[in-house]
């Protein structure tokens, strides 16, 4: 199971997900660019001490990613019309989230093999993506039984 974050907007939420992927040891891809300044130092930063903690693999681009992607690609949209607790997961998948701003263009929302939405009522447009990432996480984490022990 990897976690992967398409030109993150926000070093907040890359930090948050590292420290989610550090706890529960699940590596994170990072594609860039990022909307924000990327450095190793700000990568500590923004991940306190927990990123030392984590596998994290940075990609110039897309296309470095995928010639690198090890299973199934899961991507979390509001645009997808399976929702979370229909999902059947694989200990190999890679969960795709888009930037905070765009998501992901429609190329790669295609590529993906698998688009999943996490519900929510009426009226509301998205969650935090790193409040998304821990919640898909925890389901795929579930059904694959790769919580640490």
């Amino acid at each position: 199971m990897r976690i992967a974050l398409y030109q993150p907007d926000i070093a907040g939420n890359v930090g948050t997900i590292l420290r989610l992927a550090a706890c529960v040891g699940v590596p994170v891809d990072i594609i860039e660019p990022c909307g924000f300044a990327f450095s190793e130092r700000g990568l500590r930063r923004a991940g306190m001490d927990y990123a030392d903690g984590v596998e994290t693999a940075r990609h110039a681009d897309w296309p470095d990613f995928e010639a690198q992607l090890p299973g199934r690609l899961v991507l979390l949209s509001t645009k997808a019309a399976v929702p979370l607790w229909e999902a059947v997961f694989s200990a190999d998948d890679t969960l795709l989230f888009g930037s905070e701003g765009a998501g992901v263009p429609e190329d790669i929302h295609d590529r993906a093999d698998l688009r999943i939405r996490i519900p929510m009522r009426p009226g509301f447009r998205s969650l935090n993506v790193a409040v998304s990432a821990g919640i898909a996480l925890a389901e795929a984490l579930r059904q694959t039984g790769g919580w640490p022990q």
